[in-house]
């Protein structure tokens, strides 16, 4: 095998369709000899390696000098020139690739949901993080007094756990007052924490037969109009289910329809949950396991800032930053979709850590993914 594991990794991404995006915004009318290509390849080997500097991602394409063919490009790209694509190229094209990679590979390897197969509807989780900014130096993304900050609202299909939905915006900007233009399918299921109780919102997604299983507020004022039957004993942890309807008149008016209510015991954390759905046919225990799978989100928000090079930029604009959290989550859909061509069973962790160590090497990807410890050499080495 003469061609390195990264070249292998980045074959697998489909070049004609980038440059259609490519030419759809004319990226590479004034390259200054860095075109689109390059400059992906650059991000992403910036998150695979995790490399702090724009110093870093150049040394490091550089020492692969005969190995760049492989990869697609001719000629490594300096500081400079990084630090002024990543000023200047639109960062849209990042966004767009980052869907059709993901329409790409969902075509080749089905990303299997946990639980809830009896559940026809597509299952989605709703949230969003702060990524946390210097405001000195990002003084375009002001959050607080002394704090910058950039937001990420997240629309994750439960099959697969990956983004079907990214908007990134000022810090200061309310969960729910994103989550008003996020395109969310019909006949579809939202799980979402607290921060997503907006009752017109929830009657526009009642009208597009959007099933939601969300976090009651405490100040959310209710009339019980049914106490419904409490599940067997093999389900103690159901505390209530009843049917209400809202009691402030305007709540009341911007949703005059039947709700459930439904609380439940948290063991871990010694305290009562209240969980408030449209949804009047599933089981109480299945409502209380949907909203117990939300923390799925929290899971990738984790793994994204800590596999992923987000936490410090190697740009200070906004494009610049705009540019490496889209390639941070192409990265993380790669890496995802390496995980599920493998036999053996990676963890996110563990996968990124071994690539990191063998980025470089001459070794076949599908046999090292699938037996990572096994000596390939001389599969790769026939006399």
């Amino acid at each position: 095998m003469n061609v390195t594991l990264f070249s292998q990794i980045i074959s697998n991404l489909n070049r004609v369709s980038f440059n259609r995006i490519v030419e759809r915004y004319g990226s590479d009318k004034h390259s200054k000899g860095i075109n689109s290509w390059t400059h992906l390849v650059s991000m992403l080997f910036c998150h695979f390696a995790k490399a702090n500097s724009l110093r870093e991602i150049s040394n490091g394409l550089r020492s692969a000098t005969g190995n760049l063919n492989h990869l697609g490009v001719t000629l490594a790209p300096s500081k400079s020139s990084l630090s002024y694509i990543n000023h200047h190229r639109d960062w849209h094209i990042f966004k767009d690739y980052y869907f059709e990679l993901l329409e790409q590979f969902s075509k080749t390897v089905r990303f299997k949901r946990i639980k809830f197969n009896q559940i026809q509807k597509k299952i989605f989780l709703l949230d969003a993080t702060v990524i946390s900014l210097c405001l000195s130096v990002f003084d375009w993304a002001r959050y607080r007094q002394k704090k910058g900050a950039v937001k990420l609202h997240v629309l994750l299909d439960y099959d697969g756990c990956l983004p079907s939905y990214v908007n990134l915006t000022d810090g200061k900007v309310a969960d729910v007052r994103a989550a008003k233009s996020i395109p969310i399918p019909k006949d579809s299921v939202v799980v979402a924490d607290r921060a997503y109780v907006d009752f017109r919102m929830w009657n526009a997604w009642d009208n597009d037969r959007i099933s939601f299983v969300i976090r009651m507020k405490s100040s959310v004022k209710y009339i019980v109009k049914v106490e419904r039957e409490l599940p067997p004993h093999t389900d103690q942890h159901i505390l209530n289910d009843e049917t209400i309807i809202l009691e402030n008149p305007k709540s009341y008016d911007h949703y005059p329809k039947r709700l459930r209510r439904v609380a439940v015991w948290d063991d871990v954390n010694k305290k009562t949950i209240e969980l408030i759905t449209n949804q009047m046919s599933w089981t109480a225990a299945t409502i209380a396991e949907l909203y117990k799978q939300r923390w799925q989100i929290e899971t990738f928000f984790k793994a994204l800032k800590q596999l992923m090079k987000i936490k410090t930029f190697v740009g200070t604009s906004e494009n610049a930053v705009l540019i490496q959290i889209w390639t941070a989550l192409i990265s993380m859909l790669i890496l995802k979709y390496l995980r599920q061509l493998a036999e053996y069973a990676w963890s996110l962790s563990n996968l990124l850590a071994f690539l990191r160590m063998n980025l470089f090497v001459k070794i076949n990807l599908t046999e090292w993914l699938n037996h990572p410890f096994r000596d390939n050499s001389a599969a790769d080495n026939p006399r």
